[in-house]
């Protein structure tokens, strides 16, 4: 007899159940795009072979919807029937297709196109209320789920979710939209404060990724992001350096920021060095017109994609994106270190040994 326990799934719980399983999809998705297509395109145009790879990584990130819907219903536990169906509501209601209705000669045909990733609030939205339509169902389908899971969980609540994507793709363009256009009025105050906060959502269960590309963060607004993350991995790096076996430093320098999470919770004056660090370098981003984009903002020194997007953009000059990316936060960083945690001892050393030590 095989005994089960079950644990009651809060508002906060499931909340974060669908952030993670959201910020897995992003990544996944992205991450190819965003560090291969700023190699290939400058051989695309002279090497077939290029040129489909380039269209392979381009259109892999479009699969966000469903990765999406997928990740969250595996967050919850669910089969591999109900995730599916997760997967293609969330795919519905993301609005990444679009009908072309044409007529020739009399005769009417309908394609569709796809037009993009969609928007990933709504598609957040709609794997959500999948997973609480197939939870709040249970087992009442019995061997019939298999027919009744397709047509209401997912043709059902994706064409609920296609009916409110026109209303919630308005509220989630005019918040980037404000934060763009604020960060061109006040680039310098603006850029600081994007800075800090993204400094510190990467040491939180929130992710960067999701909120940059959901918001449409792009240009200066976009780097000070990167700029946020480059600087927090900068400032672990040495206060993890004398208390953290090396293979701290490597894991927080290849992207893995999130494994300092914990003590960030536990001990949250860390986070006044690390808010510290981002906010003096990125005065760059201001200075020399940094920009970036939606899906870069989130990443930072992961994969090289925010310094990528910045050459992406324009910003040509290798030598001067390795000082200001590399060598300044990691200056800033030390600097920081030794006043906030060898000088006035705000920060015990204690405090940066990593839980997977």
């Amino acid at each position: 007899m095989s005994e089960t326990t079950q644990t009651k799934e809060t508002v906060g719980s499931f909340t974060m159940k669908v952030l993670n399983g959201s910020a897995t999809a992003i990544i996944v998705s992205l991450l190819p795009s965003a560090i291969l297509s700023t190699f290939l395109t400058p051989f695309a145009g002279s090497n077939a072979i290029v040129a489909n790879l380039l269209h392979i990584v381009t259109v892999f990130q479009y699969f966000f919807a469903v990765m999406c819907g997928f990740s969250t219903a595996k967050q919850f536990n669910l089969g591999y029937t109900e995730a599916a169906c997760v997967g293609g509501a969330a795919f519905l209601g993301s609005g990444c297709v679009t009908a072309v209705t044409t007529t020739v000669k009399g005769v009417t045909t309908t394609s569709f196109q796809l037009a993009g990733m969609g928007d990933v609030i709504n598609t957040m939205l709609t794997a959500a209320v999948a997973v609480l339509f197939i939870k709040w169902v249970g087992n009442r389908f019995g061997s019939l789920g298999i027919v009744f899971f397709p047509i209401l969980a997912g043709t059902g609540v994706g064409f609920l979710g296609s009916l409110i994507k026109p209303y919630v793709s308005l509220v989630t363009t005019a918040i980037g939209d404000v934060i763009n256009t604020f960060t061109k009025l006040a680039p310098y105050s603006m850029c600081i404060l994007i800075a800090m906060s993204f400094a510190i959502i990467i040491v939180t269960p929130l992710s960067t990724v999701a909120i940059s590309v959901a918001i449409g963060l792009a240009g200066m607004g976009s780097a000070a992001a990167g700029f946020g993350l480059a600087s927090t991995a900068a400032f672990l790096f040495w206060a993890t350096l004398k208390v953290d076996k090396p293979g701290v430093q490597v894991a927080i320098f290849l992207g893995a920021i999130k494994m300092m999470m914990p003590n960030f919770l536990r001990y949250p004056v860390i986070g006044i060095p690390i808010a510290l660090t981002a906010a003096i370098s990125t005065l760059s981003v201001p200075i020399l017109g940094m920009q970036g984009t939606p899906a870069s903002g989130g990443f930072g020194l992961i994969g090289a994609v925010s310094p990528l997007a910045a050459y992406k953009a324009g910003f040509h000059n290798v030598l001067v994106l390795v000082i200001v990316w590399v060598v300044v936060p990691f200056a800033v960083g030390y600097l920081m270190k030794k006043i906030f945690v060898d000088w006035t001892k705000i920060c015990k050393p204690e405090y940066f040994i990593s839980p997977a030590r």
